[in-house]
């Protein structure tokens, strides 16, 4: 969806709409139009949206009114969302190919009206590429928005969320191509060619490379598949010279089968979206290179496909990680903690990191504690801890700070290995979350963001249909703008 701002509404445009605030009066409106909106119990109350039709320069024209709650409520800037996304909603398949936005009556900040115009794109987002038969009139139709009356300071703002838009898009397209399409080294591939010319630096190794470092972990998953693992790693560096790197590591299983431990059929489809760890930290790595952050950022992910064959680990397999520890692996459904534990340890080796951040689809427990409301995090550090927190409230991908403690930790303490990859079925997230924190250097803030229930919703929300949600990607971005940048 393009988003240009004008001086004035170009006059073949059928459709106008205008953001509104609850309560307000709807100055300047036609008079039908105004007792129309009283009549439906139009209230501009946030998300709220109604419809008319007025006379304007002797043309007939579609009216729309979207509200934005309260003009003070301490949510204005999700209730702006709100406004922005109900539009789209509306009418992204209505036949109108063009609408005229006007920001001039709702008292908007420059980045309140960004924030209409980022979650007015977010929910025009959609995936037909394999779409040979959809009907005309589910067709997209919503094309380009024009945008007058925008309050000083709002092109510039745009600018900055037009590329976390970006970033929130790729990791969607991503999360929702097929295994088939996007399995580790086309995961590369597609992430080499959307970071050419952003001043990325990126860094892979393939399972020869990391044989050779020891990862036996991530190696070990990766082995009843035809497809070649590979750890990625993207460098943006906008901050000063000096400054240590926070880094954000992504579980990248690009299909996950369960391996040996073959997972039951129904729902297996789901599995191609294993990988939105990976993905939510491809998009915020694409969305600070966008707007050029004033920060030194790392993105590491590592990719994976889990296949059952004769070369697959086997449960009661032991395999020794990058650390040196041994695991002795239970269940070879648990194999995201595998791939991170190498992960996690190549990172520390290779960077001074200020800060380092994972983020996985890790555990089922984590959906029946959880449910699709929250994502997991899990931290030694209780400033990150609330660092993130904030983040996630500011940005809507919300999180729940879950428990670590020496008592679930030895659940998980093998009887011929240094320990296991699963514990008892009780307390299944803290104990994968217990797992990672013994690859995690003393002294070093981490958190590990179990978002199993958040990267894939089977219903509609505010910015995003259903299926890929994007998760992560404002999460991380606005936690590099709050902390990184501040």
């Amino acid at each position: 969806m393009q988003i240009h701002f004008t001086a004035a509404a170009p006059a073949d445009i059928r459709l106008h709409a205008r953001v509104v605030n609850q309560g307000a009066a709807l100055a300047g409106l036609d008079t039908a139009l105004v007792e129309g909106a009283a009549a439906s119990a139009f209230t501009g109350r946030a998300g709220q949206l109604f419809e008319g039709f007025a006379s304007i320069g002797g043309a007939v024209k579609r009216i729309a009114l979207a509200g934005a709650g309260e003009a003070d409520a301490a949510d204005r800037r999700a209730n702006c969302e709100r406004a922005g996304a109900a539009l789209t909603a509306k009418y992204l398949v209505s036949g109108e190919k063009a609408m005229v936005l006007d920001l001039s009556h709702a008292g908007l900040s420059a980045d309140d009206a960004a924030a209409v115009l980022l979650a007015l794109r977010l929910r025009g987002w959609r995936h037909d590429k394999y779409r040979t038969r959809l009907a005309s009139d589910k067709k997209p139709s919503l094309a380009t928005v024009h945008v007058i009356g925008a309050p000083e300071g709002t092109e510039a703002a745009w600018q900055r969320e037009a590329a976390l838009a970006r970033g929130v898009e790729f990791t969607r397209t991503l999360v929702t191509e097929p295994a088939n399409i996007i399995y580790p080294a086309s995961f590369v591939a597609t992430c080499e060619e959307a970071f050419a010319g952003t001043g990325v630096e990126i860094t892979v190794l393939g399972e020869a490379e990391m044989d050779k470092l020891g990862m036996g972990a991530l190696v070990g998953v990766g082995l009843g598949s035809e497809r070649e693992s590979k750890l990625l790693a993207i460098r943006w560096n906008g901050g000063a010279a000096g400054d240590k790197p926070t880094v954000f590591v992504g579980k990248g299983v690009t299909f996950d089968t369960g391996g040996i431990s073959l997972k039951p059929g129904p729902g297996m489809e789901d599995m191609k979206w294993d990988m939105g760890g990976a993905g939510a930290v491809a998009g915020a790595m694409l969305a600070l290179a966008g707007r050029k952050a004033k920060a030194n950022v790392i993105g590491v992910m590592g990719l994976v496909e889990n296949m059952p064959d004769g070369k697959a680990q086997r449960p009661g397999d032991v395999v020794t990680t990058m650390s040196g520890q041994t695991v002795e692996v239970l269940n070879t459904d648990a194999e995201g903690r595998l791939v991170l534990c190498d992960a996690l340890h190549w990172v520390q080796q290779q960077y001074d990191a200020a800060r380092i951040v994972d983020l996985a689809t890790l555990t089922g427990a984590m959906i029946i504690s959880l449910g699709n409301e929250y994502g997991g995090m899990f931290a030694n550090d209780d400033t990150l801890a609330e660092q993130l927190a904030a983040a996630g409230k500011a940005s809507g991908d919300k999180l729940w700070r879950m428990p670590l403690g020496a008592n679930y930790d030895k659940l998980i303490d093998s009887p011929i290995a240094d320990m296991k990859n699963i514990g008892p079925r009780e307390g299944g997230s803290i104990t994968a979350a217990q797992f990672l924190q013994r690859f995690v250097k003393d002294g070093t803030p981490w958190a590990h963001l179990d978002i199993a229930g958040m990267v894939w919703s089977n219903k509609p929300g505010h910015t995003w249909d259903k299926g890929a949600t994007g998760y992560g990607v404002r999460l991380i971005d606005q936690f590099v703008r709050d902390v990184v940048e501040a």
